[in-house]
C-alpha cells in the first residue's frame, strides 16, 4: 500500500450496547453460577473495549495492524475497530506556520532578513504518516529552504544606477513573489501529502549591517528623482516665459540677456530655499 485508503468502520454506538450487555451478563453469570471460564470471557470483553475510536471534525485516525497499513478513518463519530489496531491521529485542520527571520543574500549579494507565513493542511494521511519522519518538522525545514532559494533569485529592490533593471523584486513585486514562493513550497511538500493554501512573505528588511547604508542610498535615489523632475519642470517654465515675452513683445532680449534671465530663473526654480528678490530701479544694464 503506497497511497491513502479511506475506510468506514462499524458503528461504535451499536458495539457499545452489545459489549456492555455482554460484560454485565458475564459478570452476573460468573458470580451466581461460579463458572471460572466466564471470568475469562469477561476479560476478553474488556479487551474489546479498546477498539472504540472517536473521530472529531477535521481529524483522522490512521490504522495499522502489526505494522501493516489498514486504512484511514476520516468520517466523524464513534466507531469500533479491531482492538489490536494501532491508531495514529493525523489532523486535517489548516495550520499556520510563521517562520523565523532568516538572514540570506538576495540576487545582488545583499544580506536581507526575511520570514514567511505559510498556511497548510494534510490531504494524504498515508504520505504524512509514513513517507516522512515528522511531517510538521518537515514543513518547517522545507519552508525555510524554499525561502532561502527564493530570496537568492530576486534582488531586494531595483537600482538602475548599477545597471540592474529587474522586473520582479522582493520589495515591490509582492504578488509575483508570493505566487512563486507558494509554488516552490508546494513542490517540496507534495511528497508529504501536504497542500499549501497560502504562502507569503511576512517580514522583509535589509540586514542590520547594511541597513543604514541602504537607507541613505534610497534617500539619495529619491532626491535625485525629485531633482530630475524639478529641473524638467523648470526648463519647461523658462522656455514658456521666454516665448511669451517674445510673443507679446514685452521686452527685446538679446542672447546675452536671455542667458542671464535663464540663469536667474533656473536658480529661483531649482533652489532649495525661497529666493530673495532684489528690485532693480535702474536700467537693464545695472
Amino acid at each position: 500500500m503506497t497511497s491513502e485508503k479511506t475506510i468506514v468502520p462499524s458503528s461504535g454506538y451499536f458495539m457499545l450496547i452489545v459489549l456492555l450487555a455482554l460484560f454485565a451478563s458475564s459478570i452476573f453469570l460468573a458470580i451466581h453460577f461460579e463458572l471460572p471460564f466466564l471470568f475469562i470471557l469477561t476479560g476478553v470483553i474488556f479487551v474489546l473495549f479498546f477498539g472504540f475510536i472517536l473521530i472529531n471534525p477535521n481529524d483522522s485516525k490512521v490504522l495499522l495492524l502489526f505494522g501493516e497499513y489498514v486504512g484511514t478513518v476520516k468520517k466523524n463519530g464513534l466507531f469500533w475497530v479491531n482492538p489490536f489496531y494501532s491508531k495514529k491521529k493525523v489532523s486535517l485542520k489548516a495550520s499556520n506556520f510563521d517562520s523565523e527571520r532568516l538572514k540570506v543574500n538576495d540576487k545582488l549579494g545583499n544580506p536581507v532578513m526575511i520570514s514567511t507565513i505559510l498556511v497548510w493542511r494534510v490531504i494524504d494521511t498515508y504520505k504524512a504518516a509514513f513517507d516522512v519522519d515528522n511531517y510538521e518538522n518537515f514543513v518547517r525545514v522545507q519552508t525555510d529552504a524554499a525561502v532561502r532559494k527564493l530570496a537568492s533569485m530576486y534582488p531586494y529592490d531595483n537600482f538602475n544606477d548599477e545597471g540592474h533593471d529587474e522586473d520582479i523584486t522582493l520589495r515591490s513585486s509582492v504578488n509575483e513573489v508570493s505566487e512563486n514562493l507558494e509554488n516552490e513550497v508546494q513542490e517540496r511538500l507534495a511528497m508529504a501529502g501536504i497542500e499549501v493554501l497560502e504562502a507569503r512573505i511576512g517580514y522583509l528588511a535589509y540586514a542590520q549591517e547594511i541597513a543604514n547604508a541602504m537607507l541613505k542610498r534610497q534617500q539619495a535615489t529619491a532626491i535625485v528623482a525629485a531633482r530630475h523632475k524639478i529641473v524638467e519642470g523648470a526648463v519647461s517654465m523658462v522656455e514658456m516665459a521666454i516665448d511669451e515675452l517674445s510673443k507679446k513683445q514685452v521686452v527685446d532680449l538679446d542672447e546675452e540677456r536671455k542667458a542671464a534671465m535663464v540663469s536667474n530663473l533656473m536658480v529661483v526654480l531649482c533652489g532649495d530655499k525661497d529666493a530673495s528678490p532684489v528690485v532693480n530701479a535702474g536700467t537693464l544694464n545695472h
